[in-house]
């Protein structure tokens, strides 16, 4: 129980734990956290086969975007806020300030491009007194009941880095084999365990590659960056591009071949990849970024078979009073949907 109550526990299941659990059984809180848990994935399925008919009947999609919602910030090192990052990217994406066309000439609302099987209920699933290594695999689960659903592939909202993890490694045991990575980020978050947590939003990548779920991985972006994140890159072969040689690199990032001889290619951005003029509202802002043309421009034309995508650390909490960042989000997820479908 110690586990779930620590220094990243839940402070609702830990009041009612002291308060009034102490003569419940362990077996009877297990089996109310199975119950909580497969409520939600039942959640996730039912939506997912909804959209899924949906699209199957529209006819014509041979892959088709479909966002899940993942609100989790505890695994944050900093600041929690991501957490509240899914609904303020789908208002800013349907907002009405702009047209719902994509800049490659993609409409966003023929289910056959975007559909939404909503969030996994996260808080709900710890404020029961869940643990981490039981919440990401309820992640990982429902990644696959979207997958489930062909043409359905996701992309999923954070949420911190951390939810990258149970995302690749879903989308790689899913597609039966690894897959190549393209990860936009300020840093390469590929701490082995950052501040004792293995699932820390600073160790995402160093589950990934650990797991064999990613045969190639790409960090573009990269301007905060220490001894051991070198060291981490050198152990799992990671191709890390840095800011301060961007102008350098920028020919061959602005024209990648990515996913051949691999199950396909995931893309992973986190919003604190672009320069804080450009995307204000992120937890940890690092002078010096991309411009969010340069991310268009790598999107654009990327050469790939994208089979699922995230776009992670927006915090709302630090935007600004007009929502500047929340509608940078909500242009990544944009034209990542139209990267996605086809």
């Amino acid at each position: 129980m110690s586990r779930i109550i620590g220094k990243r526990g839940i402070n609702y299941f830990h009041r009612l734990n002291s308060a009034s659990f102490t003569s419940v059984s362990a077996s009877s809180i297990e089996k109310g956290q199975n119950r909580v848990i497969d409520a939600s994935l039942t959640l996730i399925r039912e939506r997912a086969k909804l959209k899924g008919e949906l699209v199957r009947l529209l006819g014509g999609a041979k892959a088709s975007t479909s966002l899940l919602g993942v609100p989790l910030g505890h695994n944050s090192s900093f600041l929690q806020g991501p957490a509240f990052a899914p609904p303020r990217i789908r208002e800013a994406i349907w907002c009405g300030s702009t047209n719902s066309a994509t800049e490659e000439g993609k409409e966003l609302k023929d289910p056959r491009v975007l559909t939404d099987v909503g969030d996994v209920p996260v808080q709900e699933i710890r404020d029961c007194g869940v643990d981490d290594d039981r919440l990401m695999n309820v992640i990982s689960e429902s990644v696959k009941l979207v997958m489930d659903e062909e043409p359905l592939r996701p992309l999923v909202l954070g949420g911190d880095h951390s939810i990258s993890y149970p995302v690749v490694r879903a989308v790689s045991e899913k597609l039966g084999g690894p897959v190549d990575i393209l990860h936009l980020d300020a840093h390469p978050d590929i701490y082995d365990c950052f501040e004792g947590n293995k699932y820390s939003h600073a160790s995402s990548f160093a589950r990934i590659m650990e797991g064999g779920y990613a045969r190639r991985l790409l960090q573009v972006g990269i301007r905060s960056i220490n001894q051991e994140g070198r060291e981490q890159g050198k152990r799992f072969g990671v191709e890390q591009y840095e800011m301060r040689t961007f102008s350098k690199d920028r020919p061959m990032l602005e024209n990648l071949k990515l996913g051949e001889g691999v199950k396909g290619v995931y893309i992973s951005i986190d919003v604190d990849c672009l320069d804080p003029a450009f995307a204000p509202g992120v937890s940890h802002i690092e002078p010096g970024g991309l411009s969010f043309r340069d991310v268009l421009n790598i999107l654009h034309n990327l050469q790939a078979d994208v089979v699922g995508a995230d776009v992670v650390e927006f915090n709302p909490q630090r935007d600004t009073v007009d929502g500047m960042t929340a509608m940078v989000a909500a242009k990544l997820v944009r034209e990542l949907a139209a990267k996605i479908s086809k």
